[in-house]
C-alpha cells in the first residue's frame, strides 16, 4: 500500500482566471480544431465536442443533429450494419465513430459494419476498465486489422496507461473513470481519479507521443467543458449534458404535480405538468438487462438509472454550450480554441458560485 500526497483536482476545485483580451466579440472566436492522428494519419476538422456512446446520447439522430454544428458522435455499441444502411447517405463519416466492446460478438459486429460501410473512419473501443492486458491486446488487434482507421480507446486516467494504449495503436485515448453523472464506479469500487488532474497528466503523456485525448465525464455545465479544454483535452465527451432531448429517443414520462398554489377564484390547486426522460449509465443494471438480458453474477451494477427533465430539441443545448465556450475564450484572450489551453491559468477555489438561488440555469439546460 502507498499514498500519493500531491493534490489532485476536479472541475469544481478551480476557476479560470480572466486575462486582458483584444477580442471585440464572442463571434470572433473560432472553435474549430484540425488534428492529424498518429497512426491512421487521417485528418479531423470540426468542433471537438463528442456525444458519448450511451443510450439516449450516442444515437444516430443525435449524430445527424450534431454534425450540423460540426460536432462528433460516438455511436452506441448496439448498432448493427442495417441501422447504418438506413442513413448512409445522410451521416457524415468524418463526424462519427462506431463503437465496440472487446468480446467476440462485439468484434464480429464491428467487422460486419466496416465491411458494409468502408467509408467509416473512426472506431471507438470502449470498456469501463482500460487497465486490463486483454484490452491492450484488443486495441493492438484492431490496429493490425484496420491500419488506416482512427482508433479511440479507453477508459484510463493515468499517464502510463495513456502511453501504453497509444503504443498499442490508439490514436485518441479516452480519459475518465467514475466522474460521469450516472456512473457509480467510485461508490462500488473506490476506484477513480479527479478529472481535471487526469486530463492534465494524460494530455501531457499523449501529446509527447504525438497522440490525442478525450476528456470523458464530469462536465455539468459549459464552464466545465471550457475547463477541460483549458487543461489540455483535445476532445471533450458529454453524456448527461446531451441527454433528455428529442433526438436521443426514449419515452417521455409526463407527471402532474401540485405546485402548492391555489386559484383564489375557484379554490382549486394549480397543477404543473412535468416531463422527464429516463437516463442511465452503460454499466447500470438497466443497461445490462437491456443489452445482455441480465446482470452477470460475477459483477455488480456500476451505474445509476435516473429521470432527467425533458429538454426538447438538442439544438438549443448545443448553442448554449458553444456560446459558453466562446465566452470563456473572450475572457482569457484566446481567439481560437487552440489557444485556450495556453491562455488558461487555473485558480484554486473553495466555492464555484453563489448558490442562494441554485446555479441560475433554466431547467432545460
Amino acid at each position: 500500500m502507498r499514498i500519493e500526497d500531491d493534490q489532485k483536482l476536479d472541475f469544481s476545485d478551480v476557476l479560470i482566471r480572466p486575462k486582458r483580451s483584444t477580442l471585440k466579440s464572442r463571434k470572433d472566436v473560432d472553435l474549430n480544431r484540425t488534428y492529424q492522428f498518429k497512426h491512421s494519419n487521417k485528418t479531423y476538422t470540426g468542433i471537438p465536442i463528442m456525444a458519448s456512446n450511451m443510450d439516449g446520447v450516442g444515437m444516430i439522430d443525435v449524430a445527424l443533429a450534431l454534425q450540423e454544428h460540426s460536432l462528433f458522435t460516438c455511436l452506441v455499441k448496439t448498432y448493427e450494419k442495417e441501422d447504418l444502411d438506413k442513413v448512409k447517405d445522410k451521416i457524415n463519416p468524418k463526424l462519427f465513430a462506431v463503437s465496440t466492446g472487446t468480446n467476440q460478438k462485439d468484434y464480429q459486429n464491428l467487422i460486419s459494419i466496416l465491411k458494409a460501410h468502408p467509408t467509416i473512419e473512426y472506431i471507438c473501443i470502449d470498456v469501463a476498465n482500460g487497465y486490463s492486458e486483454n484490452f491492450g491486446d484488443f486495441v493492438q488487434k484492431v490496429r493490425k486489422a484496420y491500419p488506416k482507421h482512427t482508433i479511440i480507446a479507453g477508459n484510463v486516467v493515468t499517464a502510463d496507461m495513456t502511453q501504453e494504449l497509444i503504443l498499442r495503436g490508439a490514436d485518441i485515448v479516452k480519459v475518465g473513470i467514475g466522474p460521469g453523472s450516472v456512473c457509480t464506479t467510485r461508490i462500488q469500487t473506490g476506484v477513480g481519479y479527479p478529472q481535471l488532474s487526469a486530463i492534465i497528466e494524460c494530455a501531457d503523456a499523449a501529446h509527447g507521443l504525438g497522440a490525442h485525448i478525450i476528456s470523458d465525464g464530469g462536465c455539468t455545465c459549459p464552464g466545465d467543458v471550457a475547463k477541460a479544454f483549458g487543461a489540455g483535452a483535445d476532445f471533450v465527451m458529454l453524456g448527461g449534458m446531451l441527454a433528455g432531448h428529442d433526438q436521443g429517443g426514449g419515452e417521455v414520462i409526463t407527471e402532474y404535480v401540485l405546485n402548492g398554489k391555489v386559484n383564489l377564484e375557484t379554490s382549486k390547486p394549480y397543477i404543473d405538468e412535468k416531463k422527464y426522460i429516463r437516463f442511465y449509465g452503460m454499466s447500470s443494471e438497466t443497461a445490462m438487462k437491456k443489452n445482455y438480458g441480465q446482470v452477470a453474477e460475477y459483477r455488480s451494477s456500476e451505474g445509476k438509472t435516473v429521470r432527467i427533465p425533458y429538454r426538447g430539441n438538442l439544438n438549443h443545448t448545443v448553442l448554449d454550450i458553444l456560446g459558453g465556450l466562446r465566452s470563456t475564450c473572450t475572457y482569457v484572450g484566446a481567439p481560437t480554441l487552440k489557444n485556450l489551453a495556453r491562455s488558461t491559468t487555473f485558480v484554486r477555489v473553495h466555492r464555484q458560485f453563489n448558490q442562494i438561488f441554485g446555479d441560475g440555469r433554466e431547467p432545460n439546460k
